[in-house]
C-alpha cells in the first residue's frame, strides 16, 4: 500500500474537527476514530462514529485497517500510535505540526482513494487520536475552492472583502454593540456564518440580512495580529493599533522623533509583527477594515503596497 505522511498545513487543521453537515457532504467524509492509547504496545481503546456507508464496503475496511496497524506497528511510518512515548516523540521531532499550543499536532495521511487527517494528543489522561477520513479527490477538490477566500459582498453584488476559510468577521449593530462569528466556506455562493453549529446563507441573503439590521460587516483577519505598534506621521509618537478597531492610543513609550521608528520596530519585532502586517493594520484603524489595503497580503516584506491585479468577480447569483 502506498501512504504518504506529512504535518498539516494551517488550512487542512480545520478538517481534523467534526464539521457541519455540508463541509461534510462537500468532503466526501467517512467519519471519524477516536483512540487512547496507553504506556504498554497493546494498549489501544478507540470508538468510530460514522457518516456514510463507505465503511460498509470491504474496500474502505481493509484500507483503514491497513493504515492504522502500519501507523502502530510499521516503523516505515514511525509506529508513532504504538504507545504514548511513540507518539510525543513523534509529535515533537514535528515542530511544524504543532497547533500552536504545544498539546495538539496534526498529521496527513494519504492512499490513492483516501485521506486520514490526524490530531494528535500525546497527553496523559485525554483522547490521543482523533483520525477523520476523507475521500481524498473530493477533499482536495474542497480544499482547492477554499483557498480562493469567503466573499462578502453588497445587496448589489458587489465584492467587499474576502475572507480566508476559517477566519471570522465582526457584526457592528446600529446600537454599536459587536459580535464575531467564524466563518466556513461551503462553495463559492454559500457561507457557514457561526461556525459548525451556525447558519447557512446565500452570500446575498446575507447582505441583505445585515443591511435590513442597520448593521456592518468587517473582516477580523487571523493573518492581522491583535495588536501592533506604529508611529503617528504627524507627531513622531510610538502608537497602538488594535485589531478591528478604529483609531489608535499614545503609548506611554517616550522617545526622540528619531528613535521613535526603532522603538516601534522593536516593539513589533517582540510581538512578531511584520512590515506587512503593521501597514495593514495602519490602513485599517484609518480607512476601514473592509478596505483591502487593510489586508497584509496587499503588501511586500518591506510593507510597501503591491499593485493590484485586475480580477474578475464573477456574478454572486
Amino acid at each position: 500500500m502506498e501512504l504518504i505522511i506529512r504535518p498539516m498545513t494551517p488550512q487542512e487543521r480545520m478538517y481534523s474537527y467534526s464539521q457541519s453537515s455540508q463541509i461534510e457532504s462537500q468532503t466526501g467524509c467517512i467519519g471519524h476514530l477516536r483512540a487512547d492509547l496507553g504506556s504498554a504496545d497493546d494498549c489501544f481503546f478507540s470508538s468510530w462514529t460514522g457518516h456514510r456507508d463507505d465503511l460498509k464496503t470491504q474496500d474502505f475496511k481493509d484500507e483503514f485497517d491497513e493504515v492504522i496497524n502500519a501507523l502502530r506497528f510499521d516503523e516505515q511510518y514511525g509506529s508513532f500510535l504504538k504507545n504514548r512515548r511513540s507518539l510525543s516523540k513523534f509529535c515533537y521531532s514535528y515542530p511544524e505540526s504543532s497547533f500552536g499550543n504545544d498539546r495538539e499536532f496534526g498529521f496527513r495521511a494519504d492512499t490513492p482513494s483516501y485521506t486520514f487527517m490526524l490530531r494528535l494528543n500525546p497527553n496523559k489522561g485525554e483522547y490521543n487520536l482523533y483520525c477523520y477520513c476523507f475521500k481524498r479527490d473530493w477533499l482536495d477538490r474542497h480544499l482547492a475552492h477554499a483557498a480562493k477566500g469567503i466573499r462578502f459582498i453588497t445587496p448589489d453584488y458587489k465584492e467587499k472583502f474576502r475572507i480566508d476559510d476559517g477566519d471570522s468577521i465582526r457584526i457592528i449593530r446600529d446600537n454599536g454593540t459587536t459580535a464575531d462569528y467564524v466563518c466556513r466556506y461551503i462553495d463559492e455562493y454559500h457561507v457557514e456564518v457561526g461556525g459548525a453549529h451556525g447558519n447557512l446563507y446565500h452570500i446575498c441573503e446575507f447582505a441583505e440580512k445585515i443591511k435590513m439590521a442597520g448593521s456592518t460587516v468587517i473582516p477580523i483577519r487571523t493573518s492581522l495580529p491583535e495588536r501592533c505598534f506604529s508611529i503617528l506621521q504627524s507627531t513622531g509618537e510610538v502608537i497602538a493599533i488594535e485589531r478591528g478597531k478604529q483609531g489608535y492610543f499614545v503609548t506611554d513609550n517616550e522617545c526622540a522623533p528619531d528613535t521613535a521608528r526603532k522603538a516601534a520596530d522593536l516593539l513589533n519585532s517582540t510581538l512578531g509583527v511584520t512590515k506587512a502586517q503593521e501597514a495593514a493594520m495602519s490602513a485599517g484603524s484609518m480607512f476601514g477594515w473592509d478596505t483591502p489595503a487593510a489586508d497584509p497580503k496587499n503588501y511586500d516584506n518591506e510593507g510597501k503596497a503591491i499593485k493590484p491585479k485586475n480580477r474578475d468577480h464573477g456574478d454572486a447569483r
